[in-house]
């Protein structure tokens, strides 16, 4: 839990302008590697992105220490946000949070003012276009439905276009979506490449069988960390920097993913 590692991948893409180096980050669940984290910014400060992007579950709903630790959690991401450009989508705790009533909504709230206030752009079903890269950043936002354990929950047709429409096929599309496990469907509105977390990597990870179990209580999950790919449609899966509740990982540091985005010529 005090240890994490720097995973490497490369995407191509003629859509992209220029060539950029993104470094992808998710659930954090309000752990720190040293005060303020000053390792997570040493390593980040190493790798210099050009962007960074953030895949949600910064914070843990079910710790009851949520109201106190949001605070440094904020002042972290706000660190970034004084060094890099930041776009983050939520996971399923902060989703939690912020519907819910009393401190954790509140908790939620003030994490997201002080990162905003600093400048990270927070994406709740939501978009945006970086013009030198030609790239459109969605940032999706699932409701607690989609995360329930055991069963999984069918996405209706047409759900993400509800919120981004059809996509501009001359654009890169960048979807930054927590739940891995709607791959499919992701690839099927249009993104290029999907970040996604949540998984924690499956918790305990055996060699060669992978990651044990998911959150969604999945024994081997199909998608517990890497890259995957449907067609030409990619999504990098970060096994995530910690867990909540019970913390345990075994054989299985956290991770910062770095993502080399190439611009191939037409």
């Amino acid at each position: 839990m005090n240890n994490f590692i720097v995973t490497r991948y490369e995407v191509h893409s003629d859509k992209l302008k220029k060539d950029a180096v993104f470094c992808l980050l998710s659930d954090l669940h309000e752990n720190s590697f040293g005060e303020g984290n000053c390792r997570l910014i040493k390593a980040i400060d190493d790798i210099s992105p050009d962007v960074i992007l953030i895949a949600g579950d910064m914070l843990t709903a079910s710790q009851e220490l949520g109201l106190n630790r949001y605070k440094e959690i904020a002042d972290f991401v706000a660190e970034l946000c004084s060094r890099y450009p930041v776009y983050a989508a939520n996971g399923n705790h902060e989703n939690k949070m912020d519907i819910l009533e009393g401190f954790k909504q509140i908790a939620y709230r003030g994490y997201e003012k002080k990162i905003t206030d600093a400048g990270c752009v927070v994406l709740r079903n939501q978009g945006t276009y970086l013009e030198d890269l030609n790239m459109e950043i969605h940032g999706l936002e699932l409701g607690h439905e989609f995360f329930r354990k055991i069963i999984k929950y069918k996405m209706p047709e047409g759900y993400i276009e509800q919120f981004f429409g059809v996509p501009c096929a001359d654009r890169f599309q960048l979807l930054i979506a927590h739940n891995p496990i709607f791959f499919d469907r992701y690839k099927e509105w249009g993104a290029d490449l999907t970040v996604s977390g949540h998984v924690h990597g499956g918790i305990i990870r055996l060699p060669i069988l992978g990651g044990v179990i998911s959150p969604a209580l999945t024994l081997f999950p199909k998608y517990d960390g890497g890259l995957y790919e449907i067609g030409e449609s990619k999504m990098i899966l970060s096994k995530g920097l910690s867990t909540h509740s019970i913390r345990v990982r075994f054989n299985n540091p956290g991770e910062i993913c770095v993502i080399n985005l190439i611009a191939d010529k037409k």
